[in-house]
């Protein structure tokens, strides 16, 4: 059984604590001790229904504020899928904690309310899922029991919001009218909403085709560990152990060793106690090579027919993670896949206002910023373009004074 990984975003009072807590109630995945703590809490709707939006308001702050804060994850899963949820914040102070929700997931659920439209939250929220490399995206138009369930309305926000993928590059857009108070559309479908022909939103996450890359052309292997136990029955034993990050690899695939640019030939293909002849991406096993090679942590095997790209110079979009302010004259380590090492912000190239989209030029990056800039590193780095494979073509910047994440990359480009 599959997993679908997905994310929910929306702006303050959209609902979508509501419509997780109505997703997880509808299909009876909740647990015994959640249903009961959730029936006994004296926090209820105008109408006297229970509040589903208790199931995920994690922090005490969230359930003061009624807003969220942190990224809460909650899992479940029906007949025909497992699914992982990440329920991401909508306020603007918060963009860092979406980027770190949004950074695995396949698809995307943008919540727009009925009553508002297309509003400059949905306008940042949709930017961020196109940087991040989303490809599906489902647009829940709730609160539909507050417009009279108005066919019209919902067809004037779908209108507004196809312009707004294409000005923010999103294609595969699904439209569903909801109600995540009332249950419509969520889990089943709705009596009030005749006029929606299409799939309730469990149905559709059901259904939705999940694209996995396991062609040679993105095999990548970055290596964690070198095996050498150099005892009397293992002692010309050397394995390059990791996790296949991309692609696939078979036994007597031609690989290249970057950054060195080393070639040899799968010989072996270790997965515990078996010897698979194919290793595919999430899979942690160990390779075995046909030549010795001096290949350390932080090296990568990748396809020889299919290499990436190696440079010291790079372009990548950046979100700014840190309350201390991005120091371009300070030295900062990037950790890309298995290997760190360090590096300056060479050059920022624009900011970006997550609200209208418009470029911003001054060198002033601050927390929740997001922005493009120029990337000089200590060490080669084999990367894939982040739109091409985003496995490959993420990492992270570490202050070297603190060793805290104080930054997220997409790397785009190589500078020559």
């Amino acid at each position: 059984m599959d997993i679908l990984k997905f994310i929910t975003a929306g702006s303050v009072d959209d609902g979508k604590s509501t419509l997780i807590g109505r997703l997880l109630y509808d299909s009876e995945s909740i647990l015994a001790d959640q249903l009961e703590a959730l029936h006994s809490s004296n926090r209820k709707n105008d109408d006297g229904s229970i509040d589903l939006a208790i199931l995920t308001d994690g922090l005490k702050a969230e359930r003061e504020q009624g807003i969220t804060i942190d990224v809460a994850y909650k899992y479940f899963q029906t007949d025909k899928r497992k699914f992982i949820i990440a329920d991401t914040p909508g306020h603007i102070q918060y963009t860092r904690n979406m980027v770190t929700g949004a950074s695995n997931a396949n698809l995307a659920i943008i919540l727009v309310d009925a009553r508002k439209g297309v509003i400059e939250q949905t306008i940042r929220h949709s930017y961020l899922v196109s940087l991040l490399g989303i490809q599906q995206v489902v647009v829940c138009i709730n609160k539909m029991d507050m417009v009279d369930y108005s066919e019209a309305t919902y067809e004037t926000i779908v209108n507004d919001y196809k312009a707004l993928a294409e000005k923010v590059g999103l294609k595969n857009v699904k439209y569903i009218p909801v109600s995540a108070l009332k249950g419509d559309n969520i889990v089943h479908a709705s009596t009030n909403i005749h006029w929606y022909k299409g799939e309730s939103l469990l149905q559709f996450l059901e259904t939705i085709e999940l694209v996995v890359d396991n062609s040679t052309a993105h095999a990548r292997f970055p290596v964690q560990w070198v095996v050498r136990p150099q005892t009397e029955e293992l002692h010309d034993y050397r394995g390059y152990a990791g996790r296949v990050s991309s692609g696939s690899f078979k036994v007597n695939d031609k690989v290249t060793v970057l950054p060195s640019g080393f070639h040899s030939t799968i010989e072996k293909i270790e997965l515990l106690d078996e010897e698979p002849v194919e290793a595919f991406a999430g899979m942690s096993v160990t390779i075995h090579l046909k030549d010795e090679i001096d290949i350390s942590r932080g090296d990568i095997l990748v396809n020889t027919d299919y290499l990436p790209e190696v440079s010291q110079q790079i372009e990548a979009d950046l979100c700014w993670m840190d309350t201390r302010a991005l120091d371009t004259t300070h030295t900062y380590f990037v950790q890309h896949n298995s290997k760190v090492t360090r590096c300056r912000i060479q050059e920022i190239l624009y900011k970006v206002n997550i609200n209208t989209l418009e470029k911003e030029y001054n060198e002033d990056f601050k927390l929740n910023d997001i922005g493009r800039i120029v990337i000089k590193t200590a060490e080669p780095l084999a990367f894939d373009l982040y739109q091409n494979n985003k496995a490959n073509g993420g990492a992270i910047i570490i202050d070297s004074r603190t060793n805290v994440t104080v930054g997220a990359l997409m790397l785009r480009a190589t500078v020559n």
